[in-house]
């Protein structure tokens, strides 16, 4: 039986494919290089690390360093390339970051310019690559422990917000903190908090609970980022750390040129989320 071809890239919610699909990281990313899978990666090859992607050229690298080093919540580094090689063999033997992300985005002087699915023709000598952990490691922690999860239920993207909260400057990166955030009952955080705090390779623990405009979020129903995920009475937000803040740290520092991931179109590597640092 054939895998499915996902062939639009902003899929609709009740049109998602079957993530069942893909069990290893090697065979979800088989098929995002193909082109037979172009939709986000949440619960996609579930026991496998999922990182956020940043690509820069190697002018900006130290000072990027810089930054996630500074922010290790946001930006918890899972790997960085030599300058110029697309390959990240610490991270997978055959992963190839200008064709394994289902769906990046181009910045220009921190505008968004492009979405293609691959970046081939853009790649240089002077570019290097930063992958930085990811939520979507820890949900199947979460899922383990008997906390229900709606975006993954109900085949979403996860919601993410830009915030009020600072980060710490490195260079000329700069910006807002962005949040992931998923809605539960108050038992359920408080286990979600004891479960995430182990592993702070993947964000760690929230860094909020509760009321959204605490912290800069003016409108929980729309998301800057992601699919909205509704929030059922007797529920409170839990928000996390999230990995797209470069992202909204690229929008502030504007540097000439830069690549990312699409917010939830993740790269899938071969590292276990068993095998991760436990605090």
């Amino acid at each position: 039986q054939q895998h499915p071809i996902v062939t639009a890239v902003h899929r609709s919610p009740s049109a998602a494919p079957d993530r069942s699909w893909f069990k290893s990281a090697r065979e979800a990313r088989q098929a995002i290089r193909a082109g037979r899978w172009r939709t986000h990666t949440s619960g996609l090859a579930p026991a496998h690390v999922q990182g956020n992607v940043v690509i820069l050229p190697a002018a900006l690298a130290s000072d990027f360093l810089r930054f996630c080093q500074r922010n290790p919540k946001p930006c918890p580094l899972l790997a960085v390339s030599e300058p110029g090689d697309p390959m990240l063999p610490t991270l997978g033997a055959d992963i190839d970051i200008r064709s394994d992300v289902p769906l990046y985005r181009v910045w220009r002087d921190g505008e968004l310019v492009d979405e293609p699915t691959d970046i081939g023709a853009l790649w240089r000598d002077d570019l290097v690559s930063f992958v930085l952990g990811c939520s979507f490691s820890f949900e199947r922690a979460l899922i383990d422990a008997g906390i229900e999860l709606r975006h993954v239920r109900q085949g979403k993207n996860v919601a993410m917000y830009r915030t009020n909260i600072a980060t710490t400057p490195a260079g000329s990166f700069h910006g807002p903190l962005v949040v992931s955030m998923r809605p539960m009952k108050a038992a359920d955080a408080i286990r979600a908090v004891q479960v995430t705090a182990r592993v702070p390779a993947v964000h760690g623990a929230p860094v909020h609970l509760g009321d959204p405009a605490l912290i800069g979020i003016a409108d929980i129903e729309h998301p800057d980022f992601g699919d909205p995920v509704a929030i059922e009475p007797g529920e409170l937000p839990v928000f996390w750390a999230c990995g797209v803040t470069p992202q909204a740290v690229v929008m502030a520092a504007r540097p000439a040129f830069c690549i990312t991931h699409a917010p939830g179109y993740m790269l899938i590597t071969d590292r276990l989320n068993s095998d991760l640092p436990f605090a």
